[in-house]
């Protein structure tokens, strides 16, 4: 696996099926009337965070790099498309291949309303092609690592594992493991993740397996015979002291693991605590799962919890399954252009933005400002966006998905304290607009 975050030599082809219709007729009605080769600058921002969130996490970059890399028609996308527009459209998209520029912010990077998260810059028939590849891979894992760096904060340094696989598409499952390991997550339960990713993969036996044996002891004698005592047994199938005896009957006291996946989790974790130690398993540990989400983490902040198994809430967002954001012309031949329409206006032309902070390191305020006209960076200001394409080539040395880990994890230290809450409020810190 190469050092480009979620690049991998297996990535899917990109095809014409990750193109919506209304833009290929844009681009076939451009190129019939000689505006096509018309330079633009597309930009991808969110007006507004989910209700009730003071920060967004950008995920999916690296994954929009790969795609874009691959994005071609082939013999069948054409034969389709040959209903759809005319001959000279047809023999354009044979030859795509994306050859213009791309800044954005880098993955783990946070972002607020009105961040220019990435600016496409290139011909508008080359342009306008991506409007749904780049919005369906940022809007998805962007929502999932918000969501996901929200649990990583409420478990306060308490291990996550991501097991959402079975509650979404099965793609969407790969990429959602992606974003969530990004965001903290410390493993997988979707080997197809750890192997396109190099993510941790960590997992147990479900229900079934303890009912498929006719004494749930017999089950955890079977899954210690195959796996030691390093493993994690699964005591709540039916009654969960007598489960957690059977499994030290089973594995004794070196059991690595009970995991309790359903009922009042604060007060089953107690009394499965002083159970273990009682039993002379003081270095078992606990793990939580069942409909999980960053307030239920929270509230168990106080309990014996030695880990969280995390599923629905993480792939679906928690309430917020995407990140609205929007791909937007800012620019044409060099000259700004906006929308107006009400309650959806956009500000024109090329845009980039510096993060101001205090000399402690708290973030203060992000500056945005035209491209060309970037204000004077304070000794610990920093401009945010960064080159992640030339010529239709991705940069070289762009961040690994650890790198990227890490500039998430110092992100959110920046944060003011009141920005981390889980409460409403505003963005936790604000975005202002300097001549944009």
């Amino acid at each position: 696996m190469s050092g480009i975050p979620g690049s991998t030599s297996t990535a899917p082809r990109s095809t014409a099926l990750l193109t919506d219709r209304y833009e290929l007729t844009m681009a076939a009605a451009a190129l019939a009337d000689g505006t096509a080769q018309r330079q633009a600058v597309f930009e991808v921002f969110a007006r507004r965070l989910p209700d009730g969130r003071r920060y967004g996490v950008v995920a999916g970059t690296g994954r929009l790099l790969d795609a874009i890399e691959n994005f071609s028609f082939g013999d069948a996308e054409l034969e389709q498309l040959a209903e759809v527009v005319d001959p000279a459209a047809l023999d354009w998209l044979a030859n795509y291949r994306f050859s213009g520029d791309i800044d954005g912010y880098p993955e783990g990077e946070l972002y607020f309303p009105g961040s220019p998260i990435l600016t496409v810059t290139g011909t508008f028939a080359d342009a306008v092609l991506l409007e749904t590849l780049a919005l369906s891979i940022l809007n998805h894992d962007s929502a999932v690592a918000s969501a996901a760096a929200r649990m990583v904060t409420a478990a306060a340094g308490r291990p996550l594992i991501e097991m959402g696989s079975r509650r979404t598409h099965e793609e969407a499952a790969v990429a959602a493991a992606r974003a969530a390991y990004l965001a903290g997550f410390a493993a997988t339960s979707n080997l197809e993740a750890g192997r396109r990713h190099g993510i941790p993969t960590a997992g147990t036996a479900a229900h079934a397996y303890v009912l498929l044996h006719d004494e749930e002891l017999a089950a955890f004698r079977s899954q210690i015979a195959e796996l030691g005592s390093k493993t994690t047994l699964l005591v709540d199938t039916y009654d969960i002291r007598q489960g957690i005896r059977n499994a030290i009957t089973a594995a004794g006291p070196e059991l690595e693991a009970i995991r309790i996946d359903s009922g009042d989790l604060g007060v089953l974790a107690q009394q499965a605590r002083e159970q273990l130690d009682a039993l002379g398993a003081t270095g078992t540990r606990i793990v939580l799962s069942g409909d999980l989400d960053e307030y239920a983490i929270a509230s168990l902040r106080a309990e014996p919890v030695d880990s969280y198994g995390v599923g629905t809430s993480v792939v679906t967002g928690s309430g917020a399954p995407t990140a609205s954001m929007v791909y937007k012309l800012v620019e044409v031949d060099g000259h700004p252009v906006a929308k107006r329409s009400t309650s959806k206006e956009s500000r024109g032309g090329r845009k980039s933005a510096l993060r101001r902070y205090k000399p402690t390191g708290t973030s203060v305020e992000e500056v945005v400002h035209p491209a060309a006209e970037q204000p004077a960076l304070g000794p610990h200001d920093r401009v945010v966006p960064v080159p992640l394409m030339r010529g239709g080539e991705r940069v070289p040395d762009l961040p690994t998905l650890e790198q990227s880990r890490e500039r998430l994890r110092a992100a959110l230290v920046s944060v003011p304290w009141e920005g981390l809450k889980l409460s409403r409020g505003e963005p936790a810190i604000p975005t202002v607009f300097e001549g944009a």
